[in-house]
């Protein structure tokens, strides 16, 4: 197993105890969604969807409203495609294997009624302006947009910036995360932050989890002492490190 491999084994995307790939709690979720306030036959678009749970919901809670699940990962499309059947959605949630920034929505159409990113923003090659440019163009006028995307909570510590392999200039503050959507032509609806129980958890789960329940699994491997590594630096780097220091944003926006 390479050192890719260990990272794969760790990823979240491959780790079905998560039902999402980022920080937000069932309770949150469900203000998210709310806020979004999908319209009876609405259009969404999830850029970076992973495996869709956020784009089920919303599509869910409006009357014949439609999704469109934009994701490159192939075993995370796997996942959604098993979801959508299991939830009698296959003629309401598709998945296209594409870039998000490659992302064309249909060209006869005019404009989705909501478009989400979460986490996602570095698929655009100019980050988060990008984005928000891609996204407010994605919706038709009157449209919304869920965006969530990192941003300092106080300033980072070298040791946060090494547990994350990041630099300060990575990430701004929260205001001018919402400063740049401003700018991009989307005025803020509502804006939380993912709290610190939500961040435990997701870390919990996904990258520190799933390594130590793969070394638990399997204490006779080769590869025992390499993950198990990985998993002590990750856990040093979360808790030694950027604990309260990155911040997960979620804005709704009006276009």
């Amino acid at each position: 197993m390479s050192a890719e491999e260990v990272r794969a084994l760790m990823s979240a995307p491959g780790n079905h105890r998560l039902t999402w790939n980022t920080p937000l709690s069932e309770e949150h979720a469900a203000q998210l969604i709310a806020a979004c306030a999908p319209v009876p036959g609405a259009r969404i678009a999830d850029f970076g969807s992973g495996w869709g749970e956020l784009l089920m919901r919303l599509v869910e809670a409006a009357p014949g409203a439609t999704g469109d699940g934009i994701e490159t990962d192939p075993d995370a499309v796997a996942r959604g495609l098993r979801l959508a059947e299991e939830r009698g959605l296959t003629d309401r949630v598709r998945f296209h294997e594409v870039p998000a920034a490659d992302y064309r929505g249909d060209p006869d159409g005019d404009g989705y009624d909501l478009a989400v990113s979460i986490g996602a923003a570095h698929a655009w090659p100019g980050g988060t302006s990008d984005a928000l440019k891609a996204l407010r163009a994605a919706v038709r006028p009157g449209g919304r947009v869920l965006f969530g995307d990192g941003f300092w909570e106080r300033e980072p510590s070298p040791a946060a910036l090494e547990g994350l392999g990041a630099e300060p200039d990575d990430f701004g503050s929260l205001l001018g995360l919402i400063r740049q959507a401003e700018a991009a032509g989307l005025r803020v609806l509502q804006a939380t932050v993912a709290d610190q129980r939500e961040w435990d958890l997701f870390e919990s789960t996904a990258n520190i989890g799933r390594g130590e329940r793969w070394a638990l699994a399997n204490p006779g491997h080769p590869l025992h002492a390499e993950v198990t590594e990985a998993v002590d630096a990750r856990r040093t780097g979360y808790y030694g490190g950027y604990r309260g220091t990155l911040g997960l944003a979620y804005l709704v926006l009006s276009a």
